[in-house]
């Protein structure tokens, strides 16, 4: 649904269904553009594909810092590789992986099966019963 700019804005709710969001690094500083954040001090709503930011979007940080205005054209796709457990901090990180739960150094958050649970608070009968499960949607992607 359009926002009140007339960029192209998708909810948070249904961002957060989807598998994969492509996200946008900057090649000069590693600054990390996520449509899931956004940039709302900047007047871009949570929901803004990369595609859709304005054609004068630059990079926050490489500005800030006095490189000049690295546009859009210095990002390149970003695929997060850790994702951290909101509840405990456990981190998944796929050149690890999971071994001794059979989940192979190499395998990508996104492909671990929808009943994954965290192996720190997810097994943790107290945590469950206060909290439910904690599986997936209770990590968030570290952006380094």
């Amino acid at each position: 649904m359009p926002g009140s700019t007339g960029r192209a804005v998708i909810g948070w709710r249904e961002m957060t269904r989807v598998k994969k969001v492509q996200r946008y690094k900057c090649r000069y500083c590693e600054y990390v553009y996520s449509p899931l954040a956004g940039e709302p001090h900047r007047g871009i709503p949570a929901g803004t594909a990369f595609e859709a930011l304005p054609e004068d979007y630059s990079c926050p940080v490489c500005g800030a810092k006095g490189k000049g205005a690295i546009g859009k054209w210095g990002f390149e796709p970003w695929e997060p590789t850790r994702f951290r457990c909101k509840i405990c901090g456990y981190v998944y990180d796929k050149s690890r992986g999971e071994p001794h739960r059979g989940f192979a150094a190499g395998t990508a958050f996104e492909d671990l099966p929808d009943n994954y649970q965290c192996p720190v608070c997810g097994i943790d009968p107290k945590i469950t019963a206060a909290l439910g499960k904690v599986g997936k949607e209770q990590f968030e992607p570290l952006m380094i």
